[in-house]
């Protein structure tokens, strides 16, 4: 075991704690409207969630709006159980989404570990299952389901949980209303929305326009967001067409060294770190009942996503050390010194122009086209209700990508600049095509007035292929395929108290991107150089949870226990100097495993809202493993040794969440929320040795007055005490960019030197207004 009993003991009596305290009292009140979940990716079709046999969160475009969250993932931050972001990026826009220990990332660099839905089109990228969170349109949100587990009907990627965000049309969100906001960091916003109805059809249009300057040096940041949605209905038909559209440019400068942060938290490594997205997606979809016991739902979409990074990096290229080479650039990550070509093939001169930096660009174009039907059949079985869903869903995507590596020196504010000079051996041009064919099947079956049984299953089958378009090197072809189980039960103890137990499987195939970055012989520089692809093996994760929910007409809460198990899991691992450079590998088994605590709850005459969650969550490695860390300053040869039971990095082990709103008066509201985070271990610090990134708590304001009818002004406060703290480190060499090269690394203390840390924003203010019209 790699728990003691001692700690066994003590989970299970927190769980219990948990579960006992609220339920006295509850089974005389009026019970709350009952929430009805889409078990599925498409939303035609719904369930009642205490016959879901697992947790589920969800919430509102009024919950969102209500808390004045900058988007999505800044909601999900402040309100959701089990959700931790970090700022690795160290953009508000680009965060690396963290749920029970699975992450959702916009950058390349991370195993995925979430699915994203939006109006059932699957929004992870082909090229690396990656989130653009930024392409999300906050404005069109009307609700989203985080579903938990490693549910199977979500598809591919879903190890740790799915999102499924559902949009606003005419029908739900008639109106017109508008808002601007301003404030710290040079930030301003705009967005306006309208929908209605005429006989049959109905139409939805929003767009919105983010600009900021950033809290750091030199980070600037625009994004545009264009959104509409035009439907048709009858009691037994509907048809609907939606048009996605956003340009972003969004700056994030990453970590910092640790020794750099503590002179100025505004500081900065190296820059520019660009990313820039250009998406368009159409989609189409459709229900029909057939009587009332049959319903029918498909949709068809197209997705365009293309985006291109520019990085300026530290450079692993120096002046040549043997007489031979005297006067030439060699790269300093070889063993064996060795010459760095240009892109005509000839020897790199060693000038200042071209030591210090590397100008890192790549541009992926991605096309998906997908297809899913389903049909629900809502026949009585056995006589007790019974709702039995069968789907297929087909998508294919092309990618073509591209890099290079110019190499450059770095001025005073450590701008890259360019010289001209391009690596020879760092060009890469591949294209890939990947086809994902999925069958699945859920039954729900009511097998008494207090008790629901659920069996649920997929089949998928992943075809990649890659083709050099520079060579061979990179051609593969792959194939991946897995039945994916589960299974579950509810039962209702009473009217207002809830059990359930489930049992769930999913898989992840590897993605192209980390199929051409798993060599350590031969460490990546992501986004950009990849290398032959030696075969990863396909991830699979077990889930087993269980729990308790009651609820009242004005009070509802919720405990549970989860245990996920990663088999042949794939991590990112550190290699070469550059934080963002190494190679994947499937390391064995990791553990997840966690106890969830949540309660919320409102006045009767709803003046006030609050809610609390609690999260304690293990994440282990399962394996005696010995990983590539060569920054790390306990490392041996390069490596750092790994034993059952250490920590995954960036994950903490307790968390908790509280907030409240409160109307003062019909016009005036105010409310805040409050978040603790428990310390984290940094990524190449596999082994625990190095003592970890410290937690900390936040508090956020927000309050609003309605001035008449259709005006409302709202403020919006973050990190009201301006607290100073890091949610990310990485271990780096930092010493030739800030001039330390002739230190000694051997006589440095261990947390000084080879320590990057990504700082989190510090206090910020806005206030705006929304207009009915």
């Amino acid at each position: 075991m790699l728990y003691s009993k001692k700690e066994q003991k003590q989970f299970l009596s927190i769980f219990a704690m948990g579960c006992l305290l609220p339920i006295n009292g509850l089974t005389n009140e009026e019970l709350s409207p009952v929430n009805i979940i889409s078990q599925t990716p498409l939303h035609g079709v719904g369930i009642e969630r205490d016959k879901v046999p697992s947790n589920v969160g969800t919430a509102y475009d009024k919950d969102i709006s209500e808390q004045q969250s900058l988007d999505l993932t800044e909601f999900m931050n402040q309100r959701f159980g089990s959700v931790f972001i970090n700022s690795a990026q160290n953009n508000p826009l680009q965060p690396d989404v963290q749920y029970r220990g699975f992450v959702a990332s916009p950058l390349l660099g991370q195993p995925q570990g979430m699915s994203v839905y939006m109006d059932g089109v699957r929004i992870n990228e082909p090229f690396g299952d990656n989130v653009s969170w930024a392409l999300i349109p906050e404005s069109a949100i009307a609700d989203m389901n985080l579903m938990a587990g490693s549910n199977p009907l979500f598809g591919l990627n879903t190890l740790g949980g799915a999102l499924s965000v559902k949009t606003k049309n005419g029908l739900t969100h008639p109106g017109t209303q508008g808002e601007i906001q301003a404030g710290s960091f040079g930030r301003k916003s705009a967005q306006i929305e309208t929908g209605g109805e005429k006989d049959k059809l109905n139409y939805f249009l929003t767009g919105s326009w983010f600009d900021e300057d950033g809290w750091r040096d030199f980070s600037p940041s625009e994004t545009k967001q264009l959104f509409g949605n035009l439907g048709w209905s009858t009691p037994d038909s509907s048809i609907d067409l939606s048009l996605s559209i956003a340009d972003t440019y969004l700056i994030g400068n990453g970590a910092v060294p640790e020794e750099l942060l503590e002179e100025k938290r505004e500081s900065i490594f190296t820059r520019p770190d660009l990313t820039e997205n250009k998406l368009g997606q159409l989609r189409l979809g459709g229900t029909h009942n057939i009587g009332e016991s049959i319903v029918i739902e498909g949709l068809a979409y197209f997705r365009q996503s293309d985006i291109q990074s520019l990085n300026g990096d530290d450079s692993d290229f120096e002046a040549c050390k043997d007489a031979e080479n005297a006067g030439f650039v060699c790269e300093s990550e070889s063993d064996e010194e060795e010459l760095a070509l240009d892109q005509d093939g000839s020897p790199i001169a060693a000038t200042d122009e071209v030591e210090g930096a590397t100008i890192n660009r790549s541009n992926t174009e991605q096309e998906t086209l997908g297809f899913s039907l389903q049909s629900a059949f809502l026949n009585d079985l056995s006589g007790k209700e019974n709702q039995f869903i069968l789907g297929i869903a087909v998508d294919r995507s092309e990618v073509n990508f591209d890099s290079s590596t110019e190499l450059g020196s770095l001025d005073e504010t450590r701008q890259a600049v360019s010289s001209g000079l391009f690596v020879e051996e760092a060009f890469t041009e591949v294209d890939t095509e990947s086809q994902n064919l999925s069958f699945y099947f859920t039954d729900t079956w009511s097998a008494s007035e207090n008790m629901a049984l659920t069996l649920s299953g997929r089949y998928n089958k992943t075809d990649i292929e890659l083709k050099d378009r520079l060579g061979t090197e990179l051609n593969g072809d792959h194939d991946f395929s897995r039945f994916n189980p589960a299974a579950g039960i509810t039962y209702s103890l009473s009217p207002s108290l809830n059990t359930y137990v489930g049992y769930s499987e999913s898989n992840r195939a590897p993605t192209a991107m980390e199929l051409t970055c798993a060599d350590p012989d031969d460490p990546c520089r992501l986004p950009n150089s990849f290398v032959a692809d030696p075969p990863l093996e396909q991830v699979v994760a077990q889930t087993m949870e269980a729990g308790l929910r009651g609820n009242t007409k004005s009070f509802q809460w919720s405990a549970g226990l989860f245990q996920t198990v990663n088999k042949d899991d794939i991590i990112f691992i550190s290699a070469g100097e550059a934080t963002n450079q190494g190679f994947f590998d499937n390391i064995g088994e990791t553990q997840r495993r966690g106890l969830e605590l949540e309660l919320k709850g409102h006045t009767i005459n709803n003046r006030l809202n609050w809610f609390a969650n609690f999260t304690h969550l293990q994440a282990r490695f399962e394996e005696n493993l010995k990983l590539s860390s060569p920054n790390s300053p306990f490392a041996v040869n390069g490596e750092v040794t790994v034993n059952p039971g250490d920590r995954l990095p960036g994950l903490p082990e307790n968390s908790f969440k509280a907030g409240a709103s409160y109307s003062i008066t019909p016009k005036l509201s105010i409310g805040g929320n409050l978040q603790y985070t428990s310390d984290i271990v940094l990524r190449g610090d596999e082994g625990n040795l190095d003592s970890p990134v410290d937690g900390y708590t936040l508090v956020n304001l927000h309050g609003e007055y309605a001035a008449t009818k259709q005006l409302k002004f709202f403020a919006k406060i973050n990190n009201a005490f301006n607290k100073e703290y890091e949610n990310f480190g990485v271990y780096g060499e930092a010493d030739e960019v800030l001039g330390n090269e002739d230190n000694d690394q051997d006589n440095k203390p261990a947390e000084e030197g080879s320590r990057f840390l990504s700082p989190g924003a510090p206090f910020g203010a806005w206030i705006g207004l929304k207009y009915d019209f």
